[in-house]
């Protein structure tokens, strides 16, 4: 019966130093990942707000100047 079975060879483990290499590269790649991520989110809300912004300036100077009637000039 035991000829029937056949032999289950263990694979060589890693070393130390390889798997933590191993997790270094992969921990080093998912933050560039996260931070590539963040930045853009960044970007679109800075280009969303500066948007925002131009049109509400762009408003503002069609409207008349209060301040213009306060002083004597």
């Amino acid at each position: 019966m035991s000829r029937d079975l056949p032999h289950i060879i263990p694979s060589p483990q890693l070393r130390a130093e390889e798997t933590f290499a191993v997790y270094q590269a992969a921990h080093e790649f998912y933050h560039e990942v996260r931070v590539r991520s963040d930045f853009k989110l960044y970007c679109e809300w800075h280009y969303t707000t500066a948007e925002s912004h131009r049109q509400e300036l762009k408003r503002m100077r069609g409207e008349p100047n209060i301040f213009r009637w306060f002083r004597r000039r």
